[in-house]
C-alpha cells in the first residue's frame, strides 16, 4: 500500500525579530535622500539646473551628531561666494546650503552662527524641523540660510567656522567651504542684498536739511517755523 501522503507544512509566521530590520531599512533610505541633495536642488531650478553637471560629493562640510539613540546626519554643507572674480565684499550678505537627515527622536535646527564672520545668520521662522526618520534639505537654488553683516570679505577657496545649535542635539561646529558660483552652482540664487536700517536712512535723509519746529503763535494754533540743523 502506499504511504499517505503529509499535508505541506504551513510558512512560519514572520518573528517580531523582523522588525528591527525593518526600522533599519527605512532609515537607510531616508540618509540615501542625502545623496539626491543636487537632484532636487536641481529640479526646483528649472531646465538650466545643477543637476545637469557633475556634483563632486565631496563639495561641502558633513559630520554626524550620534544623540537619543539615532544620529543627525549633516551633508554638503557650504558657503555660495560670489562668481569667478569676484569676492563678497565686507557687509554684504552670503547663502549656506545644507543637506540633514534625522534617524533619531525629533528634533529642530534653532540657532546658527558664524563668530568672526557674520553678524548674524537668518534661518526660516520656527527654525528647521527634523522629523524621525525624516530628511531637511536647505540645498537650493535659493538660499534658506543667509550669513548677514559680513564682518570680513569671504573669498571663494576659504573656509568659515559654523557652529549648529540644534534643541536637543546640542551644538556641533564645522568649517564649510566657501564654494564659487560657477559650474555645478553657477545657478544657484546669490543671497539677497542687505536692507538698510530705519535709523541710517532716516541721517541720510536729514542730513544738512532744515527741520520744523512748531512755535505758538497768538491765536494759540502752533506754526511750524525752520530751524536749522547742524551739518557737522
Amino acid at each position: 500500500m502506499l504511504p499517505l501522503s503529509r499535508p505541506a507544512a504551513r510558512p512560519a509566521a514572520a518573528s517580531r525579530s523582523a522588525r528591527p530590520g525593518l526600522k533599519a531599512l527605512r532609515r537607510a533610505c531616508a540618509v540615501a535622500a542625502v545623496a539626491l541633495i543636487p537632484v532636487l536642488a536641481g529640479c526646483e531650478a528649472g531646465g538650466d539646473a545643477p543637476v545637469l553637471h557633475w556634483h563632486p560629493p565631496t563639495n561641502g562640510a558633513s559630520a554626524t551628531i550620534h544623540a537619543g539613540g539615532g544620529e543627525i546626519a549633516i551633508r554638503n554643507a557650504f558657503i555660495l561666494g560670489g562668481v569667478p572674480n569676484f569676492t563678497l565684499p565686507a557687509g554684504s550678505s552670503a547663502g549656506m546650503f545644507v543637506g540633514m537627515v534625522n534617524t533619531g527622536p525629533r528634533d529642530r535646527l534653532i540657532r546658527v552662527s558664524a563668530p568672526g564672520t557674520a553678524t548674524s545668520v537668518t534661518l526660516p521662522t520656527g527654525g528647521v524641523l527634523l522629523e524621525r526618520d525624516q530628511s531637511a534639505l536647505l540645498t537650493g537654488p535659493a538660499p534658506q540660510l543667509v550669513l548677514t553683516g559680513l564682518r570680513r570679505s569671504l573669498t571663494s577657496g576659504t573656509y568659515v567656522p559654523v557652529l549648529l545649535t540644534f534643541q536637543n542635539a546640542g551644538t556641533i561646529r564645522l568649517d564649510l567651504p566657501v564654494l564659487e558660483r560657477s559650474n555645478s552652482y553657477a545657478t544657484f540664487s546669490p543671497a539677497p542684498a542687505p536692507t538698510p536700517s530705519a535709523s541710517a536712512t532716516g541721517k541720510r535723509r536729514h542730513h544738512g536739511q532744515a527741520s520744523a519746529t512748531p512755535t505758538p503763535t497768538a491765536g494759540g494754533t502752533p506754526t511750524a517755523v525752520p530751524t536749522p540743523t547742524p551739518t557737522g
